[in-house]
């Protein structure tokens, strides 16, 4: 039974070497990428069941003893965030047979997009540091090929900046990984964990805890680290777009929420103090990019910059309030994300443009999209009772326990912040006079955009009013992070 928690990894793998037998065949690579994460969702969902039922699951290869063996790592926050992904990659995908051309789905698109999902779900899985950084680099090459794939000259020049980014960024996390090693002279997790607890974290790991910020932050894009991203997120085709805003910057924020609460944990005054100032700077970055800003694309992306600075507060207050709510809100943003990237992206196909001031009048002529646009948008924003609100009122409530009043009160008038950049979009898109539509026979085919993304809307809804069934998962994942021993225990027992 404990080989079923690898099936999330190995399933889209394989999948992906299948489909590069027959890249032209769009029925095939449509059929089986279709089928093989389907099957990945159910499994997914049923790990969710085991764990919660059964406690952590642990693999580690070779039937070496931990910590000298490989070890894969199935606790409730890996397997929700797991579950998370393959959900969205199946809307995106189902989004993707009429938006993304088919030129693109003859070069390798699916297997790019499920070589990514891969890579995501071995780094929420994986039980060592060192294994951590090869699924990085395994979900960064697929994204490589994403960002690309078209050939347009803008793709091209901003994919340079995203690769030399993340190329150094890579760099920097093999250095760290080595001076950790040096010091603890182990790479597994839970290991690393133990050792650095032994030692009672001297000055040396709390260096490099920092560096690791340096790292994971340049993924994550937290302030000041995010100035590649609106400008190398906004240049792919939408789908990659909600791939990329949805699951890539929420590895970042996932390995900062692992170490930050596995690792460095015995000098919170410092590192966790740093978080929380530089959380704070990049929600205000956020706010700023979201209102100077007319491209609909844009508006959203820097939500994405908001949002990981909303979630890693939740974070560096380590109580268990706000770690329930930076977990429950980090599954709402990754859903809501993709959500809102689909609508816009419907937006720019009906009327051919990126710009908000060219757009106008769409409630007449589209007003079901108007109105699923308007529940995402309020979800985003956090009006009760969707998702949004139950999230951020749980970091904001952790906030005011652990004594941060004003930094907890600049997370509430963020909301405002968020409200006002997508209402934006609602009022100068939909209301008004009719500005411009493409032609007629160009919106054909309307209903295959909508579809999905109705339906990853309405998830989201459920996901705030069925919040009652769902806080159970939450408690454990919050249960795993805010004690270590929980995860070490599991890891090194075997």
């Amino acid at each position: 039974m404990t080989n079923f928690l690898l099936l999330p990894i190995i399933l889209p793998f394989l999948t992906a070497i299948l489909l590069m037998f027959a890249p032209k065949n769009i029925i095939y690579q449509r059929t089986l990428t279709m089928i093989g994460l389907i099957i990945t969702t159910g499994c997914s969902l049923a790990l969710i069941q085991i764990v919660h039922t059964s406690g952590i699951q642990v693999v580690t290869f070779g039937n070496w003893p931990a910590p000298f063996g490989i070890s894969m790592v199935a606790d409730m926050v890996a397997v929700l965030l797991i579950t998370t992904s393959v959900i969205i990659t199946l809307f995106t995908v189902v989004y993707s047979f009429k938006s993304i051309g088919i030129a693109r789905e003859k070069f390798f698109y699916y297997p790019g997009v499920l070589l990514m999902l891969t890579g995501v779900n071995g780094a929420f899985m994986t039980g060592d540091i060192f294994n951590l950084f090869v699924f990085f680099e395994v979900l960064l090459m697929a994204s490589y090929l994403l960002s690309v794939i078209g050939g347009e000259k803008k793709q091209l020049r901003e994919s340079m900046k995203y690769i030399l980014v993340n190329v150094v960024s890579s760099a920097l996390f093999v250095i760290t990984v080595a001076l950790l090693y040096s010091v603890v002279g182990t790479l597994n997790m839970a290991d690393i964990s133990v050792k650095i607890a032994e030692i009672n974290q001297p000055g040396i790991i709390t260096t490099i805890g920092i560096l690791f910020l340096v790292v994971f932050g340049l993924k994550a894009a937290i302030f000041p680290l995010f100035f590649w991203l609106p400008s190398s997120y906004a240049a792919p085709p939408v789908p990659v777009l909600a791939l990329f805003g949805a699951l890539l910057t929420k590895v970042g924020v996932y390995a900062i929420m692992r170490t930050y609460t596995l690792f460095f944990v015995h000098d919170i005054g410092y590192t966790h103090m740093i978080l929380l100032v530089l959380s704070v700077l990049t929600i205000l970055a956020g706010c700023i990019g979201a209102l100077s800003t007319f491209n609909v694309k844009n508006i959203i992306i820097y939500n994405i910059v908001i949002a990981v600075g909303v979630i890693l507060f939740g974070v560096a207050q380590m109580n268990d309030t706000s770690m329930i709510g930076a977990m429950y809100y980090l599954v709402h943003d990754m859903l809501i994300k993709a959500a809102l990237f689909f609508l816009v992206g419907i937006m720019i196909f009906l009327t051919g443009t990126e710009n908000l001031r060219k757009m106008g009048g769409m409630m007449r002529s589209y007003p079901s999209l108007a109105w699923t646009y308007l529940i995402a948008a309020f979800g985003l924003a956090g009006i009760p009772p969707l998702s949004g609100f139950i999230g951020k009122m749980l970091i904001v409530k952790g906030g005011f326990e652990a004594d941060h009043i004003w930094s907890s009160i600049w997370i509430l008038l963020s909301s405002l912040v968020v409200l006002l950049s997508v209402i934006r979009i609602f009022i100068y898109g939909f209301w008004g006079e009719e500005k411009r539509l493409v032609a007629v026979e160009k919106r054909q085919g309307y209903w295959r955009l909508y579809i999905p993304a109705t339906i990853l809307v309405a998830i989201t809804v459920f996901y705030g009013v069925g919040a009652e069934w769902i806080m159970p998962y939450m408690r454990d994942a919050a249960d795993v992070l805010l004690n270590p021993s929980v995860y070490t225990d599991a890891v090194l027992k075997e």
